[in-house]
């Protein structure tokens, strides 16, 4: 079953490049719904994982604020939605972090940042360990759906993994970076959303997505063959 997901361009296309869900919801609405409840899903998971690591940790900014939640009204940014419906790329409102309640910053940086990239990795894990152990039938749509939400947090966990800000990325680079880097990826963090956006537009991180996502793939194509 892994070695249908194995092109690694697919892994940035299916959120960064593949169309605006816009035009997917007016000609293909069945697979809009397929590609927006796992999108949606897998993008909450993500931000509830940073929150949930950064609780067991000492910081209970996300859990007072009642971000450690799987209801996606609590996650919703507006201007991300709108952004993943006009072109097909999206986002939800960072889970609030306050390093300064964990005892190891840099190890905080490490774990709590690294949380949301492998929960995806999980997610996309146990979606095919479903499919395969409960020996599910191989109708067009499941295969559809399990595809998809593979596909999703693939390209999630390779997407965050970019050492460029805000991603995960950069964060687990400062906890493990020198204080000029930490310094210099800070200075950056203001303009790194535009400059993450025209990189991805520019399409000059496809390979490196499809890199890590291959790698992923290949950890998981190990265990489940």
């Amino acid at each position: 079953m892994v070695k249908s997901f194995r092109s690694l361009r697919r892994f940035s296309e299916v959120i960064l490049a593949t169309m605006g869900l816009t035009r997917l919801l007016f000609n293909d609405p069945i697979a809009f719904v397929l590609l927006i409840i796992p999108f949606l899903y897998s993008v909450v998971i993500h931000e509830v994982a940073h929150g949930w690591v950064a609780n067991r940790m000492g910081d209970p900014t996300a859990k007072l604020l009642g971000r450690l939640s799987l209801n996606p009204l609590k996650h919703i940014d507006p201007i991300g939605t709108l952004m993943l419906f006009l072109v097909g790329f999206g986002w939800a409102k960072p889970v609030p972090i306050n390093m300064n309640n964990i005892a190891d910053r840099r190890k905080g940086l490490i774990f709590v940042s690294s949380a949301g990239v492998l929960a995806n990795i999980l997610l996309a894990f146990g979606i095919l360990l479903v499919y395969r152990f409960l020996s599910l039938p191989s109708t067009e749509t499941l295969v559809k759906i399990v595809k998809y939400t593979f596909n999703i947090n693939i390209t999630l966990a390779a997407l965050n993994l970019i050492p460029i800000p805000p991603l995960d990325g950069s964060k687990i680079l400062m906890g493990f970076a020198s204080r000029n880097t930490q310094y210099f990826l800070a200075r950056i963090e203001p303009y790194g959303f535009f400059i993450l956006i025209a990189l991805l537009y520019l399409g000059w991180l496809d390979n490196f997505i499809g890199f890590i996502g291959g790698i992923i793939v290949a950890i998981i194509s190990l265990i489940l063959p």
